[in-house]
């Protein structure tokens, strides 16, 4: 439908679901209009509980005034954009001190990182867990309920042997890849899109930097993220950053930490130090949505689709840092803690995304930007291979082509599109689409 935005069904509305049944206080983390607000509205609604919604002038300046009154709700209390009014985090503390802490008392949503807000942490050390809402990934957006990452773990070559060809092509990646997916950027025109991106960059450095701390040079910070997003999916050299946008390595370095506070950008840290001497320690830096990084390119899907040698290397980075992005979503609906990061040797082999599962199993993936894997490509997914043993799953070229196939022992190659498509299946309730206008719901078929 035309002027509408599609809603759908979040998967980590299940998962916190589960939460309230088992802590005391959940907080709801994640970029700027990635939709906590409406999930934790749905929580409310199933719980019959309202929202204190602290963008609301009189309710913010009513709490910031006595904040305790933010305790006399019916449970779960649910409270958006808590950051605005801090001190009521210490009202909760009360609250778990005088009747114990049980579970599902509060759950409250915040545009920035919870060690960003110190108060978070001295307030609520012990009581609090903080859950990460990404931006919408290719399954949600699709209706399906995607489970890659658990199916290439349990029998990656019986997986890769039941895939049918592929029918995505280059430009259809290059437009999910500038779509990004951030809801309020889905459903626009190309031109509507870029300009929500601006006012988005815009409004997080202007505005939402300035609430987390002085910022003396705004148009460094800008100029930052928009050096970021052109080394997205690079190795992060904090010296060299400096230099390209005019500050000191100090002044650098806390700027890419509030970048990474207000959810624009994310590192992904160097995995496997431990297995030999000569692996790299540095991490890696994405942006966390890949359409907004390819607005700060001024890149558009013609322009990626271009064959010119500039063009193929812009959208290679994009596809990994998109590929990042869709596997850390998955990562944060399941059920058992993953932990994410890359792997690079000193003469240069290296792995693109490393997925380590609570009891050592590893899955391993390595991007590839064209449509077909060269032996090349399998170098540092085999090193690692070899390095872990038993612990190695699979190891998984993805690339822009249609074949799935197996390559070498436990390494096998798919087309990008399979990590939405992998043992999905449809999501257990109905997209929607809300009109901006008005802000109502209706059904979509």
């Amino acid at each position: 439908m035309a002027g509408g935005y599609v809603m759908v069904e979040r998967r980590v509305s299940a998962l916190l679901e589960r939460l309230v049944d088992e802590e005391p206080v959940i907080a709801l983390h994640g970029p700027r209009s990635v939709g906590k607000s409406t999930v934790l509205w749905k929580l409310a609604e199933a719980h019959h509980v309202g929202v204190i919604d602290l963008d609301d002038v009189e309710t913010r300046e009513a709490l910031a005034a006595n904040p305790r009154m933010v305790t006399m709700g019916e449970v779960p209390l649910c409270i958006d954009e808590y950051q605005r009014v801090p001190e009521i985090l210490d009202a909760i503390k009360a609250r778990l001190n005088r009747d114990g802490t049980r579970p599902g008392l509060a759950v409250i949503t915040g545009s920035t990182r919870q060690d960003a807000l110190p108060r978070t942490a001295q307030a609520l050390t012990g009581r609090l867990h903080s859950l990460t809402i990404w931006p919408l990934s290719q399954g949600e957006m699709a209706g399906v309920a995607e489970e890659f990452l658990p199916a290439i773990r349990e029998d990656a070559e019986g997986v890769v042997a039941a895939q049918q060809p592929s029918d995505e092509t280059r430009a259809g990646y290059a437009e999910r890849v500038c779509a990004g997916g951030l809801p309020l950027a889905l459903g626009r025109s190309e031109t509507a899109r870029a300009r929500w991106f601006d006012d988005y960059v815009r409004q997080s450095v202007d505005r939402d930097a300035q609430e987390l701390g002085q910022v003396r040079q705004r148009q460094a910070l800008a100029e930052l993220l928009s050096y970021v997003a052109a080394q997205t999916g690079q190795l992060l050299n904090v010296t060299k950053a400096a230099d390209a946008v005019g500050v000191d390595r100090k002044t650098a370095e806390a700027y890419l930490r509030l970048l990474e506070d207000l959810f624009l950008t994310s590192r992904l840290p160097a995995w496997g130090t431990e297995l030999r001497s000569r692996v790299s320690a540095t991490a890696k830096m994405h942006l966390v949505d890949s359409g907004l990084a390819a607005r700060l390119l001024r890149q558009t899907p013609a322009k990626l689709v271009d064959f010119e040698p500039g063009a193929m290397g812009t959208l290679g980075r994009l596809l990994e840092t998109f590929v990042v992005g869709e596997l850390r979503k998955q990562a944060a609906w399941l059920d058992e803690p993953v932990t994410l990061g890359h792997w690079r040797t000193s003469d240069g082999a290296e792995v693109d995304l490393v997925v380590e599962f609570d009891d050592g199993d590893v899955v391993a993936i390595e991007v590839a930007g064209n449509e077909r894997a060269t032996a090349p490509v399998f170098s540092g997914l085999a090193q690692l291979r070899d390095a872990l043993g038993a612990r190695f799953r699979a190891g998984v070229v993805l690339t822009t082509g249609s074949r799935s196939y197996t390559h070498a022992d436990r390494l096998h190659v798919m087309p990008i599109d399979r990590i939405w498509q992998v043992c999905s299946y449809p999501a257990a309730t109905r997209t929607r689409v809300v009109h901006p206008e008005t802000w109502t719901t209706m059904p979509h078929s």
